[in-house]
C-alpha cells in the first residue's frame, strides 16, 4: 500500500491515474505483456447463434460515434439502451459488445467512460477477442453494468453514455474497418451491428459472422483445485505459535503508509467471538500526534499468490470505537508485491479500501477498488485504474476479487463493484494484506485519544480459479461445517 496515494475525482467506473502529457502519449509500461490484453476473453469457443436477434427480446441499443475520422487518436462509440419490454429490465444483466478491428496483433486497448446519466461509476469496460476473426473484426469492447445503474422501466432508456477507447501506448487508430463503426451516424440510431445480450442471451444485433456473444458459463472447480488458502482466524492472541506457523506476520515494523512517525503495533490486533465465528479485530488509535498513533496490519509473510479468486469477510466502521470521529482512515484487504524501482513495470497491487470520513480530496465516505501497474513515489506519478462508489459501507461486507488472464473484477456482496482490464493483471507473485491506518493528521486537530476497528472473519484464496460469488460461499460452507479452520495448499511455484 504506498503511503502517498492519489485518486482524482474523475467519475468513470475504470478511471486511469496514467499521466499523458500534451503533445505526445504517454506510451505504456508493460510492452511484454501486451499481448495478454486480449487472449482469454475470447479464448473460449462461442457457440453460432442466428445472425440476428429480435427486438422482441425486450432491448434495443442506440449508437453515434464522436469521433468520425477514418483514422482517430481514440475511438468514441456513445451508447443508450431502451428497454422495449413491459416490464423492468435491470441492467445488471445487460451487456453490450462493440466490435472492431485490432491496429496489430499486440496491440492493447484502454477503456474510459467521460460521461454518462446513469454515472460513469456504474459502467464497465473490457476488451476480448473473438473466436472467429473476419475482416472487420477480431476484438470486441464489452460493455457492462454493476447493480447501481438500477433498472429501467418500460419505454425508458439510459440516457447518454459517453464512451471511448484508445491504444495503451496512444498511437493512432483506424476505425473506418471497424465492424461497429458507422462514420455517418452523428445522431443516436438504432445499430445492429452492436449486440446486447440479457442474462447471456442474445437480444439485440448481428455479431460478426461465426461470433455470438453469449457469456462463458460459470467456472466450475475441478476436482482437487490448484491449492487454497484458507483461514477463519481461530487465533487466541497477537502471540499465538499458530498465527507464524499459518504464515502470517503481525507488523511491528516502522514505516508507510500513513503517519510517519506512527508506529505499527501488534498488541492492536485481537480475536474474539461474534455470531458463532472467531474475528480478528486491528485497532487503529492516535491522540492527534505522530508518536501518539498506532497502526496495524496483518499479512501472509509468502508473496506466492498470483491468478485466482480473493475473498475476506470484512467489517468496515464510520464511527470510532472510542474518541471523538473525524481522522482520515483507511481500512483495507488487498494484494501486493514489492515495487523494485519507481516505475518498475513488474509492480503489483489489488485493492478494497474504505475511507469512512473522506481523504485523498473526497470528502466523506468512499469506498475504492483499485488495480496498480506501477507508481513513483517522488515525484508522485501512478498508472492504476479504480472504481468507486461514495456511499457508507459500515458493517459486515463480503469482498472477492478474481484475477484470470485478461481481467481484474471486485465484488461487494455478491455484486460486481468494478472490472479493469489486462493492462493491470500481476506478473509476479503478492501477498495478501489487512491493514488499518491514517492518511494523515490533518483531519483532527483534536488530542483526544480515538480509536478505530476493523474486523475480519476469514480469508480464501483459490488458486488459478475464478470462482463465482455463489461458488465462493459454498466453498466456505464447507470448510465451516467440515470444522476446518485453517488450509494452506498453494504451492510458491
Amino acid at each position: 500500500m504506498t503511503s502517498t496515494q492519489s485518486h482524482h475525482g474523475e467519475d468513470p467506473t475504470v478511471t486511469s491515474n496514467e499521466n499523458r502529457p500534451a503533445g505526445q502519449r504517454h506510451s505504456r509500461l508493460r510492452a511484454a505483456a501486451a499481448a495478454a490484453v486480449v487472449t482469454a476473453l475470447g479464448a473460449t469457443a462461442l457457440a453460432a447463434l442466428p445472425g440476428t436477434a429480435s427486438a422482441a427480446g425486450g432491448l434495443s441499443v442506440q449508437y453515434r460515434t464522436s469521433a468520425t475520422g477514418a483514422t482517430a487518436d481514440q475511438s468514441e462509440p456513445w451508447f443508450k439502451v431502451k428497454n422495449t419490454g413491459t416490464t423492468a429490465l435491470p441492467l445488471s444483466e445487460v451487456k453490450l459488445r462493440y466490435y472492431f478491428k485490432a491496429d496489430s496483433a499486440g496491440a492493447t486497448y484502454r477503456f474510459a467512460c467521460s460521461w454518462a446519466a446513469k454515472g460513469c461509476a456504474n459502467i464497465t469496460g473490457t476488451f476480448g477477442t473473438l473466436a472467429n476473426p473476419t475482416d472487420t473484426a477480431d476484438r470486441y469492447l464489452e460493455i457492462g453494468f454493476t447493480s447501481g445503474a438500477g433498472s429501467l422501466a418500460p419505454g425508458a432508456d439510459t440516457g447518454d453514455m459517453q464512451l471511448r477507447f484508445h491504444q495503451s501506448n496512444w498511437q493512432t487508430l483506424r476505425q473506418s474497418d471497424d465492424y461497429s463503426f458507422n462514420a455517418g451516424q452523428t445522431a443516436y440510431g438504432d445499430s445492429t451491428n452492436v449486440t446486447a445480450t440479457r442474462a447471456g442471451s442474445l437480444v439485440w444485433g448481428t455479431a460478426p459472422a461465426g461470433n455470438a456473444p453469449t457469456d462463458p458459463p460459470p467456472t466450475t472447480p475441478p476436482p482437487g483445485g490448484s491449492g487454497s488458502l484458507w483461514d477463519d482466524f481461530t487465533y487466541t492472541s497477537h502471540t499465538d505459535p499458530k498465527i507464524t506457523a499459518n504464515g502470517w506476520s503481525v507488523r511491528s515494523n516502522s514505516g508507510g503508509p500513513g503517519v510517519p512517525g506512527a508506529t505499527w503495533d501488534p498488541s492492536n490486533v485481537t480475536f474474539s467471538t461474534s455470531n458463532g465465528n472467531t474475528v480478528m479485530t486491528m485497532e487503529t488509535s492516535t491522540n492527534g500526534t505522530a508518536s501518539g498513533t498506532e497502526h496495524t496490519e496483518v499479512l501472509t509473510k509468502a508473496t506466492k499468490f498470483k491468478n485466482g479468486t480473493y475473498a475476506a469477510r470484512v467489517k468496515f466502521s464510520d464511527a470510532p470505537k472510542s474518541g471523538p470521529d473525524g481522522d482520515r482512515l483507511v481500512q483495507t484487504f488487498f494484494t501486493i508485491n514489492d515495487l523494485k524501482a519507481p516505475m518498475a513495470d513488474d509492480y503489483a497491487e489489488y485493492d478494497f479500501e474504505y475511507l469512512p470520513n473522506g481523504g485523498w480530496g473526497e470528502p466523506s465516505n468512499i469506498l475504492y477498488a483499485t488495480s496498480w501497474e506501477t507508481y513513483n513515489p517522488e515525484p508522485w506519478q501512478a498508472v492504476n485504474a479504480h472504481t468507486e462508489s461514495r456511499q457508507s459501507y459500515a458493517g459486515w461486507h463480503d469482498l472477492l476479487l478474481t484475477i484470470d488472464n485478461n481481467s481484474i473484477k471486485y465484488y461487494v456482496d455478491g455484486q460486481l463493484f468494478g472490472t479493469h482490464d489486462a493492462s493491470y493483471l500481476p506478473e509476479r507473485p503478492m501477498s495478501i494484506n489487512f491493514n488499518q491506518w491514517l492518511i494523515d493528521l490533518n483531519g483532527q486537530t483534536s488530542t483526544t485519544p480515538r480509536a478505530y476497528e476493523e474486523q475480519v472473519d476469514y480469508v480464501l484464496h483459490v488458486k488459478d480459479q475464478v470462482l463465482t460469488p455463489a461458488q465462493v460461499s459454498a466453498k466456505i460452507a464447507a470448510y465451516r461445517s467440515a470444522g476446518t479452520a485453517f488450509e494452506d495448499s498453494v504451492s510458491a511455484s
